[in-house]
């Protein structure tokens, strides 16, 4: 494919990105405090499919790596807030669906995929391991969220969630730099504004709490 077409795509699921972000950003700003809007969780299901699928064309392991475990955890939070079945159901079957049919798609073209994901040329070994480690800790955000939030019985983005965030953006941002990837690093430049913000926004929701 036209690497014109396949930044195209990259591009789009992150204007997509930073539209959950700005949902959230907006709502939370009205509210005075942090929120975890449903529609936070709708655009994120949309962005990360559009994501997987420009990582598959950018054949880029770190990309995909970072969407495998997000992507149930966006469906999971969209169940505790109870909007999950409000879904269409050619939506939520294709959101189930699309992972299993690209995942069997990848093994049964393991040996082509397996040259051109953990063999490429183009990503030396120590950028791809540094890229990985980005995405797992740039993914751990959501792990931690929703274990938290299982925990509540309610879909919250605490803190910790925000700070890994930022933590995971700084790891995939010089990734970006290296890979010369302007999608990530437009994406993850844009969301570092929104974590540190969410942070002010929750120590001044704890500081009236507290007094």
């Amino acid at each position: 494919m036209d690497s014109i077409y396949i930044y195209a795509i990259g591009f789009f699921a992150q204007a997509l990105f930073s539209a959950r972000l700005i949902v959230q950003w907006v709502k939370s700003e009205k509210a005075g405090k942090t929120l975890s809007p449903v529609l936070f969780w709708q655009i994120s299901i949309l962005a990360s499919w559009m994501l997987f699928i420009y990582g598959l064309l950018r054949d880029d392991f770190a990309i995909i790596m970072g969407q495998v475990i997000a992507y149930s955890i966006y469906i999971r939070n969209l169940h505790i807030q109870n909007n999950w079945k409000t879904l269409p159901i050619l939506t939520r079957l294709i959101a189930i669906i699309t992972p299993v049919v690209v995942l069997a798609f990848m093994l049964k073209n393991w040996g082509f995929h397996y040259q051109q994901l953990f063999k490429n040329e183009d990503i030396p070994t120590l950028l791809l391991i540094w890229g990985v480690a980005g995405q797992i800790t740039f993914t751990f955000r959501f792990v931690y969220q929703w274990i938290y939030s299982e925990r509540k019985g309610e879909s919250v983005l605490p803190m910790g969630f925000w700070v890994i965030s930022i933590i995971g953006s700084i790891m995939i941002l010089s990734y970006a730099l290296y890979r010369k990837d302007p999608v990530l690093f437009l994406g993850q430049g844009f969301g570092m504004l929104v974590y540190c913000r969410n942070i002010v926004l929750i120590r001044k929701q704890s500081h009236k709490l507290d007094h």
